[in-house]
């Protein structure tokens, strides 16, 4: 495994089909809502990491809640992720939701992990194989999490972040939705915004399915962020702030926090 270039959180299709063999590899479908059958297809070998329901509090009133420490340890024990484990998630829409589950692994201590730069739909694009999913029972692993608070934050640290003139909020949703011209797409969720943050649609980091080159994520973030010691990233309801988290951490910012309810708690509770 030290062999394995990982100073990056982003590995391109390229290094996947290159290295998918790697003994120490297991490769996550991170997609949201997908129906696993024989009719599902995914990269080879592919697990599939189910966010709704296995890794989030499905008792929670928000949708995509963080998951307990010992829920998340043993949902990735049951994918057989052990400790010398390196990952590498994807979904079906480039990055999406694959951004979201990089992220909870980091909070719950896991370093050796990657999002796939264009997911599946990139992987098609350059040809590579493609396969049927089919029913496997993996042997459990020896992941052990240890839960990094400081990654997440909730509805009352958003609210001592919103005071603070050393941080920043900044929302991942649609310019739309930003400025209310837009209903939510939650139903009874009202339009709004968190005070004191400012907005970066999470779609203007791409050029097609992959992010855009970091020498150009960088103007983009560094014309937003200034000089904030502390970033907190929001959005509808969690998923999509963790792609703003991504391109942060590609950038070398540091201090970087998700707000885990997002507006979706936000606007309901306020």
């Amino acid at each position: 495994m030290n062999s394995i270039p990982f100073q990056t959180p982003l590995v391109s299709v390229q290094w996947l089909n290159e290295n998918i063999d790697l003994p120490e590899l297991i490769v996550l479908d991170a997609t949201i809502n997908k129906s696993i059958d024989t009719s599902s297809v995914r990269i080879p070998h592919a697990r599939f990491f189910d966010i709704k329901q296995k890794f989030s509090d499905v008792s929670a009133p928000f949708p995509s809640t963080l998951p307990s420490k010992e829920q998340f340890e043993q949902e990735a024990q049951s994918l057989g992720i052990n400790k010398n484990s390196i990952v590498v998630v994807y979904d079906d829409k480039g990055i999406y939701s694959s951004a979201r589950a990089w992220w909870l692994f980091k909070t719950f201590g896991f370093k050796t992990v990657a999002a796939l730069d264009g997911g599946l739909p990139e992987w098609k694009v350059q040809g590579y194989k493609i396969e049927s999913y089919s029913t496997v029972i993996f042997e459990k692993g020896n992941f052990k999490a240890d839960f990094n608070s400081y990654l997440m934050t909730d509805f009352n640290g958003v609210g001592e972040f919103s005071k603070n003139s050393d941080a920043l909020i900044i929302d991942a949703r649609s310019s739309e939705r930003f400025q209310c011209k837009v209903d939510e797409p939650r139903e009874g969720l009202r339009r709004g915004t968190i005070p004191n943050s400012v907005n970066l649609p999470y779609t203007d980091l791409f050029d097609g399915y992959t992010l855009k080159p970091v020498n150009e994520l960088k103007i983009i973030l560094d014309h937003i962020f200034k000089k904030q010691t502390t970033l907190v990233f929001s959005c509808g309801s969690g998923i999509t702030a963790c792609i703003l988290a991504l391109a942060a951490t590609l950038c070398d910012y540091k201090n970087l926090v998700v707000y885990d309810g997002s507006w979706t708690e936000y606007g309901t509770l306020t």
